[in-house]
């Protein structure tokens, strides 16, 4: 594991003027950066925003996705306002504008220092999140698969009717969760009344679940179960040991794991990243050049 990045000097300069959104989107604004970086007139910065604007854009960036352009409304006195532009700017926008800056600026090598370490942090938090949805998207496709062939395994042992296999998964869930059954887990995370736990599991947990599954299938089939609630007893029972092997290993119990996103939400971000990617391919294609 990599040493931790220093925190640099000024950050508190930086972090103070950080606008977070609702849903947790970090943002700066140009107004705000040019006065921590005293421009005492923002016609004398804009200048600095157009070269971190096209290096943007020669970095094969959106730059759209980095430089938002907005208004905001100010006091001019007596209660009247007045129209500024204004543009709200991603991390990395601001270490493109703060590369770009006045060199001579007490605070422009502070900033420097502060989003190259804060953009590659973020880099580096995004190539985990993306790993980690990748691997929630492919176990949830297996669980998906598995569940169905556990289905069908589970008929084959007795489990006949929709409220008999209610029961059996039950028995599996209670096995691997402490007594906890589907509608106890559901409660637990605090998902809503139509999310399904398997959707909001990370891959940790999802992993967990998979082996419950595959390992439930293919014990009942060995066994040539034929009684229901010998399925039910055989469910358990696997949950249980997959809950053991957990505990032996040092690991989180699975109800005492975080919440994910949904994975519905991270499907839309995968075939959303696919598709700029493909769009940046073929942006650069020779046919494209020509």
């Amino acid at each position: 594991m990599s040493d931790p990045l220093p925190v640099p000097a000024g950050s508190n300069t930086f972090e103070r003027i950080k606008r977070t959104s609702t849903e947790g989107e970090e943002s700066w604004s140009a107004r705000d950066l040019a006065r921590v970086l005293e421009y005492l007139n923002f016609r004398n910065f804009q200048p600095v925003i157009d070269k971190a604007k096209e290096a943007c854009a020669k970095s094969g960036q959106a730059v759209a996705d980095h430089f938002a352009e907005m208004r905001n409304m100010v006091g001019i006195g007596s209660g009247a306002q007045r129209e500024l532009e204004d543009s709200a700017l991603s991390r990395y926008a601001c270490y493109l504008i703060i590369q770009n800056a006045d060199p001579s600026k007490p605070l422009v090598a502070l900033g420097q220092s502060y989003f190259a370490v804060q953009t590659r942090r973020q880099e580096l938090a995004d190539d985990e999140a993306l790993k980690e949805n990748k691997t929630r998207l492919a176990l949830r496709a297996e669980m998906t698969k598995h569940n169905k062939n556990l289905a069908g395994v589970a008929k084959q042992s007795g489990v006949l009717q929709p409220l008999d296999y209610a029961i059996f998964m039950d028995h599996g869930y209670r096995g691997l969760y402490g007594g906890l059954g589907r509608r106890d887990i559901h409660e637990r995370k605090r998902l809503k009344p139509k999310e399904h736990i398997l959707d909001h599991m990370s891959s940790t947990e999802l992993a967990a679940n998979l082996f419950r599954t595959t390992q439930a299938e293919d014990k009942l089939r060995r066994e040539n179960v034929r009684s229901k609630e010998v399925a039910n007893r055989i469910h358990n029972e696997v949950g249980r040991k997959v809950r053991r092997t957990i505990h032996e290993l040092g690991g989180t119990m699975p109800e005492n794991l975080p919440v994910a996103e949904s994975i519905k939400k991270v499907e839309r971000w995968e075939k959303k990243r696919i598709k700029a990617g493909q769009k940046k391919l073929a942006e650069g294609s020779p046919a494209a050049e020509a």
